[in-house]
């Protein structure tokens, strides 16, 4: 029997938006807090991923009430829109998951600006607008609220070709400890999580499209494993915890002490030719389209 570290119904009455919410890190988290009470509102472009999410975790928690909200959080009026929505059909939310975001390796020398701006576009503008979309209107009606980011590790070593994700991510921590300061005068809290590999469909099509296995990451990392959905969902419950309301503009690392023995990801492929990368490209461009229409 698994040890359980929460109380149960520890989130019974907290309402919690959760960005990217449909798949990977994000479903994982916004599972967790299913299963402590909390109404959980999933935002995401892909209605019938989102439907689909949704529908499992009432299946696997018939008494939870989880609402789906698609919207491109890169279009600011739209993100105000569901913001309101929110407000108006349900009386707000009480804690934010910032999770959305795209990345894509590449030399940093051939991306498209279009490229560049599909990755900071979404993870620094969208996690700016949905950040704000909420916080005023905390401030507005006096209620304190709880921000978690999901970042990585790169905002402290730096990473070669992903530097549109590690530029915005970066952007996204000084956020964290920015508006920690700022707003937190109004009862809101700001920290972030850095995780380091946790395998996920997404990530790994875009990010490690030519490795087959993960033993090379197993044996590098000094707990000798990859991260698991469990770790993130434990660590965003916690700091989300209505009673944990002074540890505020923290960025934590959850990545089994990776980052202080091994420092930047993808160093292996300064290794790599012209042919290399375009057997990459080519590979990211069909698991990427595979997992879109799945």
């Amino acid at each position: 029997m698994q040890n359980q570290i929460f109380s149960d119904n520890l989130f019974q009455g907290q309402r919690v938006l959760v960005t990217g919410g449909g798949t990977g890190l994000g479903l994982a988290m916004a599972e967790k807090l299913v299963s402590l009470g909390a109404q959980v509102h999933l935002c995401g472009r892909r209605q019938h991923v989102l439907e689909k999410a949704a529908a499992n975790l009432q299946a696997s928690f018939p008494d939870s009430r989880v609402f789906v909200h698609s919207v491109d959080i890169r279009n600011s009026d739209k993100v105000d829109q569901m913001v309101q929505q929110i407000w108006d059909e349900h009386g707000g939310v009480d804690a934010l998951i910032n999770n959305a975001a795209g990345n894509f390796i590449c030399p940093t020398e051939d991306i498209s600006i279009n490229g560049f701006k599909a990755i900071t576009e979404t993870v620094l503008n969208g996690t700016f607008y949905v950040t704000q979309a909420v916080g005023k209107r905390w401030i507005a009606t006096q209620h304190p609220g709880s921000v978690v980011s999901i970042v990585v590790t790169w905002v402290w070593t730096g990473s070669p070709f992903v530097v549109p994700s590690a530029m915005s991510k970066s952007a996204v921590d000084t956020m964290t400890k920015s508006l920690a300061i700022e707003w937190g005068r109004h009862g809101i809290r700001f920290n972030a999580i850095a995780p380091g590999v946790i395998p996920t469909e997404g990530a790994s099509a875009r990010l490690r499209p030519t490795e087959s296995n993960t033993d090379a990451l197993v044996s590098q990392n000094p707990m000798q494993r990859l991260g698991q959905f469990s770790d993130i969902a434990n660590l965003a419950t916690f700091l989300l915890c209505p009673e944990n309301s002074w540890l505020n503009g923290q960025t934590i690392a959850l990545d089994g002490g990776d980052w202080l023995a091994n420092g930047a990801y993808f160093k292996q492929y300064f290794e790599w030719d012209k042919n290399d990368w375009q057997v990459a490209r080519e590979r990211i461009q069909a698991r990427t389209a595979s997992v879109a229409q799945s």
